[in-house]
């Protein structure tokens, strides 16, 4: 007489499978969802910067011009056009104007990119960044290469 065959209790074990899977296939489509709109986000804020750079570059400084003949930027007022710009955009960006030369603005920008489905994983948001900058010129300008 052979002994009967253990049978095992097997129930459950596709469930814990399905579920395992799921959860993985949600981070994955939380990787490839919150990493579009990241890289989006990055493009937004170097296109801000620039903009934001350029209106700050449009603003020359007459009294230089006409005395010296120069044509540096008024840095006082290419500051409030650069905040002006962003706050119209971007309200509460955070953002570092600084004047490396005479004719020349550059715009640092950066704030928090929200994570829509990994922020459900605890993943808190991705800080990303640009910069732009843009020189003065009046009348014709031409570049040594």
């Amino acid at each position: 007489m052979t002994p009967p065959a253990v049978r095992r209790d097997e129930r459950g074990q596709v469930t814990a499978f399905v579920v395992i899977f799921m959860a993985v296939l949600v981070l994955f489509a939380g990787l490839v969802i919150d990493g579009g709109y990241t890289l989006a986000a990055k493009r937004r804020a170097m296109n801000e910067a620039q903009a934001a750079a350029r209106a700050g570059a449009e603003v020359i400084s007459e009294s230089r011009y006409r005395d010296e003949g120069i044509s540096a930027i008024d840095q006082g007022q290419a500051r409030t056009e650069v905040k002006n710009y962003l706050d119209r955009s971007h309200p509460g960006v955070n953002y570092l104007v600084s004047f490396p030369a005479d004719d020349t603005v550059v715009v640092d920008e950066n704030f928090d990119q929200p994570m829509n489905i990994l922020g459900v994983a605890g993943i808190g948001p991705m800080t990303v960044s640009g910069q732009g900058s843009a020189r003065t010129a009046h009348g014709i300008v031409e570049e040594n290469n």
